[in-house]
């Protein structure tokens, strides 16, 4: 087995977490660097490429929401959000702020690794890709191009930023049109989760995918639809 060399940020503002965390990860080969409020951590992540960032959303000073979206204005690096029982609200603010998932504190280290691991499982070795059919990568539809080798999605032919959760999900979608997804479907396939899925996780991301899209193409954000009771599709114009 190869040994990991990603690195991760865990940012929280209590010692004993920090101290937990990076001794699990650790355990898994990761290189930790550690930061204990908002300030530092935006600093960091801004100064060096981390592979992933462990985000507490309750942070003295800057809070974790906001870390992420003045993250989000100039890098796409996958968030990991911690935040405590009842902050529901707060977690839905998350994802909009451009966090890729949450774990629940108190948690479990055992479910921190498994998220870790399905976020760092880069798309090239995720499992729906084995079932790429097309000669080549580009996948192109009326206002909306995919070109997978660069991870660069185009609407109208003006480049979408995206993060690599939400450039998974859009291209998975896209390797079947028309084909409607159960929530539990893209749950297991894109962030590869057999348990510990919240199907909130999928609506938050289609829900930041449409409105990315939408910017610069509604004929490209209307065609990820949803179909009532069921789940979404990628849906190719007539």
């Amino acid at each position: 087995m190869s040994e990991q060399t990603e690195r991760i940020l865990v940012v929280d503002d209590e010692e004993r977490i920090r101290r937990l965390l990076r001794m699990y990860l650790e355990k898994e080969n990761y290189q930790i660097d550690e930061a204990e409020d908002g300030g530092q951590a935006l600093r960091m992540a801004l100064e060096r490429d981390y592979d992933l960032i462990i985000l507490d959303l309750m942070l003295p000073g800057m809070d974790g929401i906001e870390v992420c979206s003045k993250l989000r204005q100039s890098k796409a690096t996958p968030v990991l959000m911690l935040t405590a029982k009842g902050e529901e609200m707060n977690r839905v603010q998350g994802f909009e702020s451009g966090a890729d998932d949450y774990v629940v504190k108190p948690f479990s280290p055992r479910e921190v690794i498994y998220r870790v691991k399905a976020i760092l499982r880069r798309s090239s070795a995720t499992a729906y890709l084995t079932r790429e059919t097309h000669a080549s990568n580009n996948i192109v539809f009326p206002h909306l191009m995919i070109e997978h080798d660069a991870h660069r999605v185009t609407a109208n032919g003006q480049e979408v930023q995206l993060t690599p959760k939400e450039y998974e999900l859009l291209h998975y979608l896209a390797l079947s049109p028309d084909k409607v997804f159960t929530r539990e479907d893209l749950l297991k396939d894109v962030w590869n989760y057999e348990f510990f899925g919240d199907l909130r996780t999928v609506d938050t991301h289609v829900k930041r995918l449409r409105e990315k899209l939408n910017r610069v193409s509604p004929e490209a954000a209307a065609m990820i639809t949803t179909v009532w009771g069921v789940g979404y599709k990628l849906e190719v114009p007539k």
